[in-house]
């Protein structure tokens, strides 16, 4: 019964915040939420109509992230030729997001290859930077597709030295920088550039980089992660949190001795070295929850559906 009241606080609260804003990192912790509470609930006739509930909510979180939030090169200059003021049931820029507001810096940073999911989506707004915790839970929740959890790690990779760099891993990146820092934060002391929740380097998101990366079979990634933060964590008395564009210094305001950066590094370690155990912290894609995905692309222009594409992925 408390899953039962939980679920039903969580699934309103949602509705209330979904009026307001999506940001794909709360979206992909509360997806992974639902699942978890899905696979706990016991399906009979008091319970019937709430799983029913989560599964809808599931389905169509599914589906808008992935159809919405995806940015990749293609995607970029599909944006970039985007005509604006469109308001009928046929237009393709939907948020109406005018092509002006990509930043000069993603230009050059996106990778061929890769992708990820963006900060936001707002009508004629978005806010393009990559936030770490919620790609890394669309690979371990299976919120991306199987290519869109690959163009993940691909974008990790190649821009390793941006987003891992010398302490794993940035929480965000790019940091916010002079007019966006005094306007966003408000001049906010703790969240100066490249520090805090400003694009600091955070040793917990070790343990979920390698969780995703173990999932995609990419463990070799996730070693060179570890191992980057194995010969410094120990010798700086497991902080909290590195500053700089490189993480090379222990954060201003750092606490030592940091339980959740010691279980981060100790959890990445025992997975690597068990790898078997990761398949229990992580979902595959649930096809018969994408049935009840509701497609408008038809009328947009697109071809296909996240979950057809996705389903082709897993039959090859």
């Amino acid at each position: 019964m408390l899953v039962v009241a939980c679920l039903n606080v969580c699934l309103d609260t949602y509705k209330f915040a979904l009026g307001w804003i999506l940001i794909a990192h709360l979206q992909a912790l509360f997806y992974s939420a639902l699942r978890c509470s899905r696979e706990m609930l016991i399906v009979n006739d008091a319970t019937k109509s709430l799983v029913a509930a989560v599964s809808n909510r599931l389905s169509a979180l599914c589906f808008h992230m992935r159809e919405y939030y995806w940015v990749d090169m293609k995607k970029i200059n599909e944006i970039y030729r985007y005509k604006t003021e469109e308001y009928s049931t046929d237009a393709v820029n939907k948020f109406n997001i005018y092509p002006e507001q990509i930043p000069s810096w993603l230009v050059d940073w996106i990778s061929e290859d890769g992708g990820y999911f963006i900060g936001n989506v707002q009508p004629a707004h978005m806010d393009f930077r990559f936030f770490t915790l919620g790609n890394l839970w669309a690979i371990v929740s299976s919120l991306g597709t199987t290519s869109q959890n690959q163009g993940i790690l691909n974008l990790i990779e190649a821009k390793w030295d941006d987003i891992v760099a010398q302490m794993p891993l940035k929480i965000c990146y790019p940091a916010l920088e002079s007019e966006e820092w005094r306007i966003i934060t408000g001049c906010d002391p703790k969240n100066t550039p490249w520090s805090y929740h400003n694009g600091g380097s955070w040793p917990t998101l070790l343990w979920q980089f390698t969780l995703a990366c173990m999932k995609m079979g990419r463990p070799d990634l996730a070693e060179k992660a570890v191992d980057s933060a194995g010969k410094r964590l120990s010798l700086d008395k497991w902080p909290e949190y590195y500053d700089t564009r490189n993480g090379r210094f222990i954060g201003k305001q750092s606490r030592l001795m940091q339980t959740w950066t010691i279980a981060g590094f100790l959890t990445s370690k025992m997975l690597l070295e068990n790898q078997e155990k990761a398949s229990l912290l992580f979902w595959e894609e649930d096809f018969e929850l994408l049935q009840n995905c509701v497609c408008m692309l038809s009328k947009t222009g697109r071809r296909k559906c996240s979950r057809f594409a996705s389903r082709s992925q897993f039959l090859v």
